[in-house]
């Protein structure tokens, strides 16, 4: 069973196709989801006309679908990895210390110190045990 990032990273990047010659096709035909596969490529300049042609042709078979979008995407590595926020416990600090939201709080750590976010830290202690 396969998962849509599979069928996404064989558009985008392998070329391979995950319908044909498979154990199972039909089974393989019936894991793909066109929703989440145009809705990946809308987020993208290059892909969102192509995935708004897929959603007018919602009718057509899934394998049709696939194998139009494997042929016609080009070969490029879309999506980045996901980064983690590093600096969650120091954001969320500086919006309750002077009541910022994500926006401004983020400027705020730009120009703020480590000691003077340490100092932030220790004034909203409220105590008690860290979870």
């Amino acid at each position: 069973m396969s998962n849509p990032f599979d069928y996404l990273n064989s558009i985008n990047t392998s070329k391979v196709n995950m319908m044909r010659g498979t154990d199972n096709d039909q089974l393989a035909e019936k894991d793909y989801n066109p929703f989440l596969i145009n809705r990946g490529l809308s987020y993208h300049h290059d892909t969102v006309a192509i995935a708004n042609e897929m959603n007018m042709r919602h009718d057509c078979p899934n394998i049709m679908q696939y194998e139009f979008l494997l042929n016609i995407v080009r070969k490029k590595k879309r999506f980045a990895k996901w980064n983690k926020k590093e600096h969650e416990s120091e954001l969320e600090a500086v919006k309750e210390y002077y009541g910022y939201n994500d926006t401004k709080a983020l400027q705020a750590l730009k120009i703020l110190r480590n000691d003077q976010i340490e100092e932030i830290k220790i004034k909203i202690n409220k105590g008690g045990r860290d979870a």
